[in-house]
């Protein structure tokens, strides 16, 4: 049986300040930002995974901007407080998490940090 996990996800920014969406999203995941090279410079920046496992691009796009994740936190409260101070939004609180909204429109959570690791070389849960 084979098996999947995220390789990479696009965040799509509707929005004329690239540099900015891009700066959020550096900041917010930790991220450093790299401008894609040749024609995708003005529509793509990408940010650079310190682990090498995982494609994120945040593009500028001309519809409404989408894009869903979960950011896991030790501790929710001072995760959100940072965040906000990087511009983003509390929207609502549900159960322990909160939902929160990026200064370019995406609604992302700040959720506990799961109780176990996952083995990116191994492709599994430790």
């Amino acid at each position: 049986m084979h098996k999947s996990r995220l390789g990479g996800f696009i965040i799509d920014c509707r929005t004329d300040d690239l540099t900015a969406a891009a700066e959020f999203w550096s900041g917010a995941l930790g991220m450093e930002r790299r401008v894609a090279p040749g024609e995708d410079e003005e529509k793509y920046v990408r940010l650079l995974d310190p682990t090498g496992t995982i494609d994120v691009e945040v593009q500028q796009v001309e519809h409404p901007s989408r894009v869903h994740l979960d950011i896991e936190t030790d501790d929710i409260e001072a995760e959100v407080k940072r965040l906000e101070a990087l511009g983003a939004r509390r929207v609502e609180q549900v159960k322990s998490w909160w939902v929160m909204q990026a200064p370019t429109g995406q609604r992302f959570c700040v959720v506990s940090r799961f109780s176990r690791d996952f083995d990116v070389r191994a492709n599994r849960w430790e």
